[in-house]
């Protein structure tokens, strides 16, 4: 029901302005707490932290109904919705909203999606975005005249110039704190990250810069299949000492655990090192494109997403495995093997690269991912909230999904051993780790300026049967590109042996 009196402009975007402070920003001032020096300069940065986003809110607000009237209250009312699904996010998964998280909500589909909604989520969404959108377009708003216009929106302004020139001295900390305290904002931190992930993502994904022309110099049969792991930590994998016993199969099959790191926190970033040639902000020409330039054969099968374009004809996500295999159980990752060996049989070149995108270990719902068979480690976490439920539960349920991603490792060693007449190789390298809650945080996507190491260390397994791989202490993603051109024996000028590691 719409309110007869309209209310001045002035005070309309006064009571928005305060709501949106005080409803969505506790994380923003939990953090300047928890961070800031005491004493005067603490309270002093406190309260200018708090008029500054009072005023800077109350701009925005006063333009945009001013300028755009019942548009604005359409934008409006849209802020006060995303500022509700942020704070949820930032709440229940400690997340900080960075264009790089803003990139893996873009990039997201609606399978992946659907495992993050809950009771929670819509409690949120309905009485913190919804509501007040009823008060947006229910209230009517006086928007007086261009005289009180520049009057309101300059003593704004002036407001906000002697709060940021009267703390110069807190300049060095805010600077210093920037990402996290701009994170925290609403609705800027989702806005302006996603206009900066938007114009790196264009900036990248350019036509691809071509590397010099390869050239195979074996004429042996070889395979190799790749196996690019979701959310894998390394501290999980028994392969490195994990007390629990989550690889039962890869501990029979005689391979080799190298320590890695990750060189980002979120797919995107983690799957496009794993296949360039070297760490670079360009969009250089990735390992299955070059492979299939040097007469590869080449597939890519995915039941994920964020990699750089793949040009091959061989591309099977989920659905398309599904349509060729009907028979085969499409919830779970084991359906990107089905009909692997008959593939690589039936191809008629000498070398066959297979790329297989994992989802197996993403969570939150990590429950989910696995067959019921593999449910070894009871109880488990059967809610998408992850920091309601106890860690024993949490642990057990993503220890069940490294059980299963060790399942598929191995039989993908398997199918390369059924088919004798090839050289083998399979490797298995995450994109990034996961956080279960270590430090209040969980999942990943925390910049790597300040990432804790559960993000960062990833399991790197390789076997390769009569290669000889060289002692090295630790790898990287980007070793993934120049040890495959070793192993099927392909020359470039690009190839760095430094970066192999196959010693023969």
């Amino acid at each position: 029901m719409r309110c007869k009196e309209k209310a001045p402009l002035g005070r309309y975007c006064l009571v928005l302005s305060v709501y949106t402070v005080c409803a969505f920003h506790f994380p923003f001032f939990s953090y300047l707490r928890q961070h800031m020096e005491g004493g005067f300069n603490g309270v002093l940065l406190f309260t200018t932290a708090l008029l500054l986003l009072l005023a800077v809110n109350y701009v925005f607000y006063y333009l945009l109904l001013f300028l755009f009237r019942k548009l604005g209250k359409g934008i409006l009312a849209f802020t006060l919705f995303g500022d509700a699904v942020m704070l949820y996010f930032v709440n229940t998964y400690n997340v900080f909203i960075t264009d790089e998280m803003m990139g893996n909500a873009i990039t997201t589909q609606y399978s992946e999606a659907s495992g993050f909604f809950s009771w929670a989520f819509v409690l949120y969404v309905l009485f913190l975005g919804v509501l007040p959108m009823l008060y947006v377009f229910g209230r009517r708003v006086d928007y007086g005249s261009w005289k009180r216009f520049a009057g309101r929106v300059g003593g704004a302004f002036g407001l906000i110039a002697v709060l940021v020139f009267g703390n110069m001295k807190n300049w060095p900390w805010i600077d210093r704190n920037s990402t996290e305290l701009g994170a925290l904002v609403a609705p800027w931190s989702y806005i302006v990250n996603t206009i900066r992930y938007e114009t790196a993502k264009r900036r990248q994904e350019v036509k691809e810069i071509p590397l010099p022309d390869p050239v195979s110099a074996s004429d042996s049969r070889d395979v190799c299949v790749l196996i690019i792991g979701e959310s894998a930590r390394r501290d999980h994998f028994s392969l490195y000492g994990y007390v629990k016993e989550t690889n039962p199969y890869t501990s029979r099959d005689s391979v080799k655990a190298f320590v890695a790191d990750a060189s980002a926190t979120y797919t995107r970033a983690g799957v496009k090192a794993i296949l360039e040639y070297r760490d670079t902000p360009e969009l250089y020409e990735i390992l299955p494109n070059y492979l299939q330039r040097a007469g590869v054969d080449v597939s890519w099968r995915t039941s994920n997403w964020g990699e750089p374009p793949v040009h091959t004809e061989k591309y099977y996500s989920k659905s398309d495995l599904k349509e060729r295999f009907p028979e085969a159980d499409d919830r779970y990752d084991g359906i990107l093997l089905e009909g692997l060996r008959e593939d690589i049989i039936q191809s008629e070149s000498d070398k066959v690269f297979v790329v297989i995108h994992a989802y197996t270990n993403h969570g939150p719902a990590y429950n989910t991912n696995y067959p019921p068979e593999f449910e070894v480690f009871t109880p488990v976490c059967n809610t998408v909230e992850m920091s309601r439920t106890s860690r024993e539960e949490l642990f057990n349920a993503y220890d069940n999904s490294v059980v299963y991603a060790d399942y598929l490792i191995h039989t993908a060693i398997e199918v390369l051993r059924s088919i004798p007449d090839r050289r083998g190789c399979v490797l298995f390298v995450s994109d990034h780790g996961e956080s279960l809650g270590e430090n209040n945080l969980y999942m990943h996507g925390v910049p790597m300026a300040m990432a804790p190491r559960e993000q960062i260390e990833i399991p790197f397994v390789v076997w390769a049967p009569g290669c000889e791989m060289k002692p090295l202490e630790k790898v990287g993603q980007h070793h993934v590109f120049h040890s495959v051109l070793h192993f099927f024996g392909i020359e470039s000028p690009v190839y760095d042996d430094k970066m192999s590691i196959f010693a023969n």
